[in-house]
């Protein structure tokens, strides 16, 4: 778990295309000497600004008080994101951004990843890490979104035990080089989440004491550990899930 930290502010120093919907946005500054990195589904909160400034931070450990507390006008969007890569040495971090389009439909964390450019700036708090095979693991499960990518992409990295990875995403302009663990699950037209559990329930998984990741839009999440639960007999405990995001 996280120690309890502050809110800091950094500087965008580049940006880089992964997809035609995803961007890389990297992050860097001395405050990020502390940042708590404990996995690789490292969750992290953005303070995003509301105009051309920089956004004013709450400025000690009790940072909620502190931002319900400011001005509509200045007060930061905050959003949730998963670090892609954290380099303590360089003070870096990786924010991988899903573009949802432009205006109103895009949010907040999209909107703005969309023109960042060196030089901006925006505040990061670390919000700990949830990725843990209990003892006893033999081979894991690996699924999720678009949204997931980032903490998967970190996972697969450097798995600890053999993985099935099953990720759902609306096609194959989506699909990054990842592990050859992975299948890509295309949506299409249909619902999220409704593709990836198609794909699970015509897999055979191995046998032997399994671990389960899941994560991304909140129906997808709890429709795959119903799956797991009530028709492959998978023990709670085991199953780690969360619902990044709700669609609508």
């Amino acid at each position: 778990m996280a120690t309890r930290q502050q809110p800091v502010l950094v500087t965008v120093t580049g940006t880089t295309p992964l997809t035609e919907r995803m961007v890389r946005v990297t992050l860097a500054g001395d405050a990020l000497a502390d940042f708590a990195h404990d996995g690789p589904d490292q969750l992290v909160r953005l303070f995003l600004p509301v105009g051309e400034e920089p956004p004013p931070l709450p400025v000690t450990t009790e940072w909620w008080p502190e931002l319900c507390a400011m001005p509509e006008t200045v007060r930061p969007a905050l959003r949730n994101y998963t670090v892609r890569r954290f380099d303590r040495a360089t003070r870096e971090l990786d924010i991988d951004f899903v573009l949802h389009g432009h205006g109103e439909q895009a949010g907040p964390g999209s909107a703005w990843a969309a023109t960042a450019a060196p030089g901006d700036k925006i505040g990061v708090l670390s919000d700990g890490a949830d990725y843990a095979p209990p003892a006893g693991t033999e081979w894991q499960l690996i699924i999720g979104d678009e949204a997931a990518l980032p903490a998967v992409a970190a996972i697969l990295e450097d798995p600890r035990f053999p993985t099935v990875a099953l990720l759902e995403v609306a096609d194959e302009a989506d699909e990054l080089p990842l592990s050859s663990a992975v299948t890509w699950v295309h949506r299409g037209d249909a619902r999220r989440g409704e593709a990836v559990l198609a794909a699970l329930r015509e897999r055979e998984l191995p046998t032997g004491v399994p671990y389960a990741w899941v994560a991304g839009e909140s129906a997808l999440a709890t429709g795959v550990r119903r799956h797991l639960v009530n028709d492959r007999g998978m023990a709670k405990d085991r199953i780690y899930f969360c619902g990044y995001w709700r669609a609508g």
